[in-house]
């Protein structure tokens, strides 16, 4: 994975809101109810979008409660590592909002469910958008990861270098077409 550059201040752009040294935050509209998308990011059998793999080689797990863990095996792009990520979910408010620590016992990042403050933490909220035009009423998705406060300058722009941004970003960028193929409705 290429890294992009250190976030040096204020970023804005059509679908990115704004950056801070030590966030990243995604704001993504989508066409579909709140609860498809809270579903997407919470269904066991629909979180082939995050991971970038077909289910079966994926292997996701959801306990969809706060202090349960959700899994899966992630790939970066076509034939690109392969490594176990999820989280441990702090707030479960369907279908307004998710909060979790983000990586995976063993994983990437190395989660301990003891220290989850140790690790990024995800703020995912679900805003329902008025249609446009008859219809269904669309979801305003904000998606920010937020670097640990006990990290300092050196250790954030490891993080970046490493390249969370473009990861977020591509990893969210893929429930737009999941979202729009699939027809099933919300558990």
């Amino acid at each position: 994975m290429t890294a992009p550059a250190r976030p040096t201040g204020p970023a804005t752009g059509p679908a990115t809101g704004p950056a801070t040294g030590r966030s990243v935050e995604l704001v993504r509209d989508y066409p579909v109810e709140p609860a498809r998308v809270f579903a997407a990011w919470t269904d066991p059998d629909q979180l082939e979008w995050f991971s970038g793999l077909p289910a079966a080689q994926s292997g996701p797990t959801v306990d969809l409660r706060p202090g349960g863990l959700w899994r899966v095996t992630l790939q970066e792009g076509p034939g690109g590592r392969r490594y176990p990520t999820g989280g441990l979910y702090h707030v479960v408010d369907p279908p307004h909002r998710l909060e979790f620590s983000w990586g995976a016992p063993g994983g990437w990042p190395d989660l301990d469910p003891a220290a989850p403050d140790t690790v990024p933490r995800v703020v995912v909220t679900f805003e329902p958008l008025p249609p446009p035009g008859p219809g269904t009423p669309g979801t305003r998705m904000t998606a920010t990861l937020l670097l640990p406060g006990h990290l300092d300058d050196a250790q954030v722009a490891h993080w970046f270098d490493l390249g969370i941004r473009r990861g977020w970003t591509v990893t969210v960028d893929r429930l737009r077409a999941h979202l729009l193929t699939r027809r099933d409705q919300p558990r």
